[in-house]
């Protein structure tokens, strides 16, 4: 059993220094691959999967045989990632030439050079969950002590991840919401105008705007818009 290059609590330290608000969430990803590859005994390969209702991807890995085992099981439709994704919990293969529950997979996994397995689910949040999938060379490669670390880097990065995700959802409804905002606001400098030209009141405003942009079919910000630069232009 190859022997870790980092010590997992030093793993841990790293990934805890790691600051939301400086790093994506695929980097945080990257990070929680190789970390782990560094710090689980006999690791040789590190993917990270993330499964939507029965949609897997492999969104980070530290070789080319991680993902192509991921992928396989998403073609497949069955596999440790995917079951150890969807129970949150982790699935051992200690020995490919053995399995007996995904013996194609096992096989694929063994003309890859692959001789044993570790999937450690990640519950991120009720609609994304995920697997830490841990690859290792000859056949139980990963004893008692090895899936204890596994199992123990897997829950903190379990937590990384969950907050990584919700901080880039924030992130995106705040730029959502922000954009929202604008649209609202050149919409009433639009309806201020119209109610200047026609001494009509907002909602009488807001009807000529909507009937303009079903009209144009046109987004309805896009129109009020227009008219907005329209007044600014002629008012110079």
């Amino acid at each position: 059993m190859s022997q870790p290059s980092t010590d997992p609590v030093d793993a841990l330290a790293e990934l805890g220094r790691i600051r939301l608000d400086q790093t994506s969430l695929d980097d945080m990803l990257g990070q929680v691959a190789r970390l782990a590859n560094r710090s689980i005994p006999g690791a040789e390969q590190v993917s990270v999967t993330l499964l939507r209702g029965r949609v897997g991807r492999t969104l980070v890995f530290t070789d080319e045989v991680a993902r192509d085992l991921d992928e396989w099981q998403y073609e497949h439709g069955h596999g440790p990632c995917l079951d150890a994704s969807a129970a949150g919990s982790p699935i051992s293969v200690p020995d490919m030439g053995a399995e007996q529950r995904w013996p194609d997979w096992a096989a694929h996994a063994r003309t890859a050079g692959v001789g044993s397995s570790l999937s450690i689910g990640l519950p991120i949040q009720s609609a994304v969950v995920g697997a830490l999938n841990v690859y290792g060379g000859p056949a139980h490669a990963f004893d008692r002590d090895a899936i204890a670390t596994a199992e123990g880097f897997a829950r903190y990065a379990a937590v990384a991840l969950a907050n990584a995700h919700l901080y880039d959802s924030a992130t995106t409804l705040a730029e959502h919401m922000q954009e929202a905002m604008r649209n609202r606001a050149v919409i009433e400098q639009a309806k201020g105008i119209i109610m200047g030209e026609r001494h009509c009141t907002p909602e009488e405003a807001f009807g000529l705007l909507s009937k303009l942009s079903q009209d144009t079919n046109r987004k309805l910000r896009d129109v009020a818009a227009a008219l907005v630069a329209n007044a600014v232009e002629t008012g110079r």
